[in-house]
């Protein structure tokens, strides 16, 4: 393992990477600089591509070999072809997509299997700021003002699991994430999850 390459990336992409096979077919949906991708490339000998909105980010994935497109998850995933790749991986994105469905039910057409993580905004931390401050919380996970902020379809766990039911997509791995983007030990599919996890990751497939 190329381990500085590894603890370079963010925990919860760390986890991700451990979920995808070697040799694998790879769509990065919102790969941002392709720290993901990089690694997936020289440690996995993946066929990695990657989309992002950033023209800025694109230019820094392509200036460092990584086959890379400026696109956008909400206009751009229905021009792929289904079983196109073996995993597809959404992280921290979902949220701030203007389809959160139409995007998730490409993500299962297009890959076998799709790797997911996002905010918990059913957090204690969320609904504490919320309930006595009367504000829109900011967290670690999410730091942006509310008049400034990208994500516009904020969820908790309890809405994207009754989103997975109504699109029939089928949960293989539900890792409740903290803060830091490391494994709590137990999985995002319980209550206890929705209360106290920061965010969550998922592995999905088409039922």
């Amino acid at each position: 393992m190329n381990v500085v390459m590894y603890n370079n990336i963010r925990s919860d992409l760390r986890l991700i990477a451990d979920t995808i096979l070697p040799d694998s077919r790879v769509l990065d949906v919102g790969c941002g600089d392709g720290s993901l991708l990089g690694f997936l490339k020289s440690d996995k000998r993946v066929d990695g591509r990657g989309i992002e909105l950033s023209m800025a980010g694109v230019r820094e994935c392509v200036s460092n070999g990584l086959s890379v497109i400026q696109g956008d998850a909400d206009t751009d995933l229905d021009a792929y072809p289904g079983d196109a790749f073996d995993f597809v991986v959404l992280s921290q994105t979902l949220q701030a997509t203007h389809r959160p469905r139409e995007v998730l039910e490409n993500l299962i057409r297009i890959g076998h299997r799709a790797i997911l993580s996002f905010p918990n905004f059913g957090h204690l931390g969320v609904r504490w700021s919320l309930a006595f401050d009367g504000r829109m919380p900011i967290t670690g996970n999410l730091p942006d003002n509310w008049y400034d902020t990208p994500n516009i379809h904020l969820c908790t766990i309890h809405d994207f699991l009754s989103l997975c039911e109504d699109i029939e997509a089928e949960i293989e791995e539900a890792v409740a994430l903290g803060a830091d983007g490391l494994p709590l030990g137990y999985s995002a599919c319980g209550l206890r999850a929705n209360l106290l996890a920061p965010q969550a990751m998922f592995v999905l497939r088409k039922r």
